[in-house]
């Protein structure tokens, strides 16, 4: 229920001091959420941000699985998240059930599973560790070299290590339905309109995207990548909420969102589900909350420090 005499945003605050909550928010996420976050971040860093918490409770502004990898980290917490509904095409596109019967089939192939951090808990329990496309090149360094490697969910983020890494894989067929909007028409369409902007792309793209970037990386390494480029412009190719962040950090300089065949911009429907509205009803009633049975749980917890290990 509203407080009275407060403002949304006002109402929000307080319930998180009353709480003891923290607000941890996706780069995807809507500009309004993104101010009144106490972090605002991609995968690794929203990992690490959740695994240091001392809050009593997480609020995830993000999709699924980020709740569910910030209750892995904190049993103990209370994890909720604005939007139960708030999915992921690319989790979505590996279940538990049919990846652990995949393994089942081919147990001979003695795969050493890495999984890219959007996936559920199930899958994570599965996996030998985690990655996000912050820390992928790493995490796949690093991966024994006499395992066969099996990179799930996301094939374009594997492709794309597996060019910089030369180390082969063999790849879980499935997308973001976001990423693969962008086209190599669409692409060059932009380059044409902003010639001396750079294309920074993310690496859930084509292969056919990524050749045209003049810089394929994270979503954290984007901040980066701009700050450090002399270039006043950018064509950014990946979600949409990425732009609000690029811009509040760099107001001197341009982001102009990577267009697809369809719109000039591309929206995730799931992040943008997350509104001030259920983000405060959940600090009010804490609620959606993240649950998951121990049993998965403690094992998708292993995968996950694995990675953190790996990436200090």
């Amino acid at each position: 229920m509203p407080i009275a005499g407060l403002d949304l945003a006002e109402e929000i605050l307080a319930l998180k001091r009353e709480r003891n909550a923290v607000i941890l928010a996706h780069n995807y996420q809507i500009r309004e959420i993104q101010e009144l976050a106490d972090y605002v971040g991609d995968s690794l860093g929203l990992s690490r941000q959740a695994a240091a918490t001392d809050a009593e409770v997480i609020a995830f502004c993000g999709v699924h699985f980020m709740g569910e990898t910030a209750k892995i980290l904190n049993p103990s917490k209370t994890v909720v998240i604005p939007d139960m509904d708030a999915g992921c095409s690319l989790s979505d596109s590996c279940p538990p059930e049919k990846l652990a019967a995949f393994l089942r089939e081919h147990a001979d192939r003695n795969y050493y599973v890495i999984a890219y951090i959007n996936c559920s808990a199930g899958v994570k329990a599965l996996s030998d560790v985690i990655c996000t496309s912050g820390n992928a090149v790493r995490i796949v360094e690093a991966a024994p070299a006499d395992r066969n490697i099996l990179f799930v969910p996301d094939q374009n983020l594997g492709a794309w290590v597996t060019e910089q890494t030369g180390r082969p894989m063999e790849l879980w067929r499935g997308n973001c339905y976001v990423h693969v909007e962008f086209t190599r028409a669409s692409i060059e369409r932009a380059r044409a309109e902003w010639p001396d902007a750079p294309i920074v792309a993310h690496p859930e793209c084509t292969h056919a995207v990524r050749l045209l970037a003049d810089e394929v990386c994270s979503t954290e390494k984007m901040i980066s990548y701009c700050q450090d480029s002399p270039s006043k412009a950018f064509v950014i190719v990946t979600e949409s909420g990425m732009l609000h962040r690029l811009r509040r950090e760099m107001p001197d300089k341009v982001f102009i969102p990577g267009p697809t065949d369809h719109c000039a911009c591309a929206d995730c429907r799931y992040m943008k589900m997350n509104t001030l509205e259920k983000l405060r009803d959940a600090l009010a009633n804490l609620a959606p909350e993240i649950l998951i049975p121990e049993s998965i749980r403690a094992r998708a917890e292993l995968p996950i420090r694995r990675m953190l290990e790996l990436s200090a």
